[in-house]
């Protein structure tokens, strides 16, 4: 297996991607939440957002988290819709929210041409109360599909998964476990290629090498390419990688 990581801004990178030339996208965007008001969602950092306060790591911020709906919401879109275009027939698209966000990714998906065909929990045991109310327990993974799945595969996936945050060696404030990530990215035929076009500390490149699937991924922090760069490269040989350059 082999992979491509792009050190770059998202939307520039996909369009230059060939036609059909990945078999599916399993993407965490900026989910651009975070906060009651419009004020907390737009004028505050992602560590800001997502870090506890007096939490003991002291993890790198990242850029894209000051976006309102609206434009959030086209941001996506336009996203998602070059994604659609380099992706295969059958292919599936799936894209991490939280609660606020997952009605307009759900718009987004659609709008951009994916046949919208479900939402996922991820359920977190190790998450936050919520005092008077409910505990914030899951985050969603909003999934469609290019066409229509593949039928002639013997596959069949969870409608829900289990697992906490990565907690040792954690490298990113989002981190997806890499366990969990292993169960997605089968949803791309073997031998095939994963899209990312956020990659972050790379949690689904590693799992989609350790799956036997190629990777392309998009980065635009410098120091979270460079994470996801030594991640993806101990799970190669030297030679069985390549590494793009900044996109113009």
């Amino acid at each position: 297996m082999s992979y491509t990581l792009h050190r770059g801004d998202a939307l520039t990178v996909l369009k230059t991607l060939p036609d059909e030339s990945v078999n599916a996208v399993i993407t965490d965007p900026p989910y651009n939440s975070g906060g009651r008001t419009s004020s907390d969602r737009t004028g505050r950092t992602a560590r800001a957002k997502y870090v506890t306060a007096g939490s003991a790591h002291d993890l790198q911020n990242f850029p894209g988290e000051n976006r309102d709906q609206r434009s959030y919401r086209s941001w996506l879109t336009a996203l998602l819709t070059e994604a659609y275009r380099a992706a295969t027939e059958h292919s599936v698209a799936m894209v991490f929210s939280d609660w606020r966000q997952e009605p307009t990714t759900s718009d987004a998906l659609q709008m951009a041409g994916w046949t919208w065909s479900g939402t996922i929990p991820w359920i977190k045991p190790a998450s936050r109360p919520r005092k008077g109310g409910f505990k914030q327990s899951a985050e969603f993974i909003v999934w469609g599909v290019k066409g229509s799945l593949q039928k002639d595969r013997d596959l069949y996936l969870p409608g829900h998964f289990i697992a906490s945050q990565p907690r040792k060696d954690r490298v990113h404030i989002t981190q997806k476990p890499v366990e969990i990530m292993q169960q997605f990215v089968q949803i791309c035929p073997e031998g095939g290629t994963v899209l990312d076009p956020f990659t972050g500390s790379g949690s689904t490149g590693v799992a989609a090498l350790r799956e036997g699937r190629q990777f392309v991924g998009v980065e635009l922090s410098t120091h979270y390419a460079d994470v996801a760069e030594a991640r993806l490269r101990a799970e190669l040989t030297q030679d069985d990688f390549v590494l793009a350059g900044p996109e113009a």
